[in-house]
């Protein structure tokens, strides 16, 4: 048999004591917690493993003895080893270090079904020492075993053990009728839950002394803790906050059609309740209910700081050597060009565009339709020039509540800006979609077939000469305009499809602030072993006729999974379509249309 035990390199140096710490069930394998110091009184003993049991809800245990024997201490040993009677166990671990040497010596005493105890000893040692044979003790209820039982030592670094989570993220309560969790998990876990064990430091006027990680004093942050204090007021004050808003959003007057489609179709009032929500959860005064819920909620914390950090930024250089009035200036003879732009290419649409030749009465129609509408629009324009930099003023104070606000302001503007161009593509995409789906059902018609609209599929039909006549006549005609129609649609699809790939630019940048988990990328890069993967082990001694030393390194889990694991969920911007799906949409000129729908949340 292999025992394996877990021992913390804070203990390496402590004094004689007792091992605390706790058997894995399932395993033949022992985590050791701490080392309580001679002089001690073993009903004091008992109960404080029994208060930290309670506390912790780790099944705690005194393990056995730790000898390091110093001068005036000769029979330490000795005393030590009959306290496995005071405190009974199945196995008592009595590991021995000689003074000036750095091997173990570990005796396992083993109890039988009668209460008997065996006891073998097994010298561990990390360097070239030799194993020698134990000599079993002529007491009365003591028998010498001869088979050797081996035991290798894990050493691991309790601080990091402690803070750490392995991941995958086991969340609930486990089933029992499911495999137990795996021994590294339960190890992983011991530690974690006997956080009330490390509280115990040398400044403590208490009977008891242990050594651990924290012996020396309590790792603390003033800060932290006065920021603790603060949290349960200022909770109190955003929910407050949070529940007139709430109030204001549900007056009746909001609820009206043209409000309720505006707000749905707009980027800012999607991020407005995105940020809502986020606020709701940060004001609840319950701490997180476990590792998943605390991530989420310092990754919000962290991403919202973030945000209005960038917002301060661009206020700053927005109200600056006066950028927002160059901003107003530059906007309106801006949106001359392009409309001049847009004026010279219907232009050329209604000549003779790359030497095709157009239905000349359809190209004149539609060329003088769209340029009524480009001289509306500039009107339009020049109407509102007065009041631009004044909305522009105004509008960049929403920076103050997150970079995410004035991007998605910013993608609400260019939207009103280009709404002609839209206009262009609908009226374009509508007359060219007519046109395909009736030459396609002229096309049923000349085969003999039609489209069974109860059934959604084509079905044989038998027509008379008239209604063939005057099919052929209609699927000519719309066969010679389509190219015409065609052309139109093509050009303004492509305007179009330039608008909407700027605001998916801005939309995926506003995603991606609200989303990517800052804080798990913060302890990613400066405290790798929070996030556990998994661990590694390098061999400190393996030599003939010595004991396995191994010690215990934490992998750190991949940036790639950290992003994946822990980014916050989002109402997705991005299409539901396929590139097929959009490109058939395209063809048979069905709309694309151009706003972000708010659908369910997507990790």
């Amino acid at each position: 048999m292999v025992l394996k035990i877990f021992f913390p390199q804070c203990c390496n140096r402590a004094d004689s004591g007792l091992l605390v710490g706790r058997w894995i069930s399932g395993h033949d394998s022992a985590v050791v917690l701490a080392v309580i110091h001679y002089p001690f009184i073993p009903g004091q003993v008992k109960q404080y493993i029994q208060q930290m049991k309670a506390q912790s809800g780790v099944e705690l245990s005194v393990l056995g003895s730790w000898s390091l024997p110093k001068e005036g201490q000769e029979g330490m040993e000795s005393f030590l080893r009959d306290l496995s009677t005071i405190f009974p166990q199945e196995c008592w671990l009595q590991i021995h270090r000689e003074i000036g040497k750095t091997g173990f010596t570990c005796k396992v005493v083993n109890r039988d079904q009668n209460g008997r105890a065996a006891q073998q000893e097994t010298k561990k040692k990390k360097k070239n020492e030799k194993v020698e044979e134990a000599d079993g003790e002529a007491g009365g209820d003591e028998e010498e075993q001869d088979e050797e039982e081996k035991v290798i030592f894990v050493h691991y670094e309790q601080r990091k053990v402690m803070l750490s989570q392995l991941h995958p993220i086991e969340n609930g309560v486990p089933d029992p009728k499911t495999e137990p969790p795996s021994e590294l998990r339960q190890m992983f876990q011991t530690v974690a839950h006997s956080q009330p064990l490390f509280f115990l430091d040398k400044y403590d006027d208490g009977p008891l002394k242990s050594t651990h990680w924290q012996s020396e004093g309590r790792e603390a942050s003033i800060i932290v803790e006065l920021l603790k204090q603060a949290s349960v007021p200022l909770c109190l004050l955003i929910s407050w906050l949070l529940s007139i808003w709430t109030w204001i959003c549900n007056i009746r007057i909001f609820s009206l059609y043209p409000l309720r489609f505006l707000s749905s179709k707009l980027s800012t009032c999607d991020q407005l309740s995105y940020r809502t929500e986020h606020m709701r959860t940060l004001s609840s005064v319950k701490p997180a209910a476990g590792h998943t819920q605390f991530m989420r909620k310092a990754n919000i914390l962290v991403s919202i700081l973030v945000d209005m950090a960038l917002g301060m930024l661009l206020i700053s250089w927005l109200y600056r050597d006066n950028h927002i009035t160059m901003l107003a200036n530059t906007l309106v003879p801006a949106a001359d060009h392009v409309a001049k732009e847009l004026e010279e290419l219907l232009q050329w649409l209604m000549g003779a565009p790359a030497g095709l030749k157009m239905n000349r009465a359809l190209d004149q129609v539609l060329g003088r339709f769209f340029l009524y509408h480009i001289h509306l629009w500039i009107s339009y324009i020049h109407l509102m020039s007065p009041f631009i930099e004044g909305i522009l003023w105004y509008g960049g104070l929403s920076a103050c509540l997150g970079l995410t606000f004035a991007l998605s302001l910013l993608s609400d503007m260019v939207a009103l800006l280009t709404f002609h161009i839209y206009c262009f593509y609908v009226y374009g995409a509508r007359l060219y979609c007519l046109k395909i789906y009736g030459l396609s059902s002229l096309w049923r018609l000349f085969r003999g077939k039609k489209w069974n609209v109860l059934r959604q599929r084509v079905d044989s039909c038998s027509y008379d000469l008239d209604q063939l006549f005057i099919g052929t006549l209609l699927f000519t005609v719309l066969l010679f305009l389509l190219p015409t129609t065609a052309l139109y649609y093509l050009v303004f699809t492509l305007l179009r499809l330039v608008v909407v790939l700027f605001q998916g630019v801005l939309h995926l940048s506003v995603d991606f602030v609200n989303s990517f988990p800052l804080f798990a990328m913060g302890l990613r890069i400066c405290r790798s072993y929070r996030l556990a993967e998994g661990v590694k082990f390098r061999v400190l001694c393996e030599e003939p006729g010595t004991a396995l030393h191994l010690l215990m390194e934490i992998n750190p889990l991949k940036s790639s999974t950290v992003v994946q694991t822990y980014r916050t969920p989002t109402y997705s911007c991005y299409p539901k379509d396929s590139w097929a799906a959009l490109a058939k949409k395209l063809f048979v000129g069905e709309l694309i249309y151009p706003w972000r729908h708010k659908t369910t949340k997507t990790d």
